[in-house]
């Protein structure tokens, strides 16, 4: 079980930045798939970015490689810092459809290229979730 703690949160204004921030229980064995995700009220969950490490046979030409939904490409930056078992989520240039309530998710074993996991935001596509932060952008 890998245990998963997001925060970071807050209101802000168009055009604001916030830094998410998930920190995450170790772990040792497998690959990782680290996805952002997103969801607003009465709307479904959103893939938002994703961070894919390879690990023994599981690594691939990915390796390493990062993924971002079409509507946060140029303004949201995904990154791991292993030391401190933390992954980040920098979000500049907010808009108000950014708002919802941010989650991070991991998956060690993968069934499926991390990118099309993310995409899919799938709940049990990820073992482990956190409990989420909220993210409001509102004039």
């Amino acid at each position: 079980q890998v245990q998963l703690v997001e925060s970071g949160g807050g209101s802000v204004q168009p055009g604001g930045s916030l830094r998410l921030s998930c920190l995450h229980s170790k772990y040792k064995f497998g690959s990782n798939c680290m996805g952002w995700f997103r969801q607003a009220p009465g709307k479904e969950r959103e893939g938002v970015a994703g961070f894919y490490v390879g690990g023994g046979s599981s690594a691939h030409v990915t390796d390493g490689r990062t993924y971002y939904a079409d509507s946060v490409k140029g303004r949201f930056t995904i990154s791991q810092d292993s030391a401190a078992n933390t992954v980040y989520l920098q979000m500049a240039n907010l808009k108000p459809e950014d708002s919802g309530m941010y989650y991070c998710a991991v998956e060690i074993n993968l069934v499926a290229g991390c990118d099309t996991l993310v995409m899919r935001a799938e709940k049990d596509d990820f073992r482990s979730w956190g409990q989420g932060t909220q993210v409001t952008v509102s004039s």
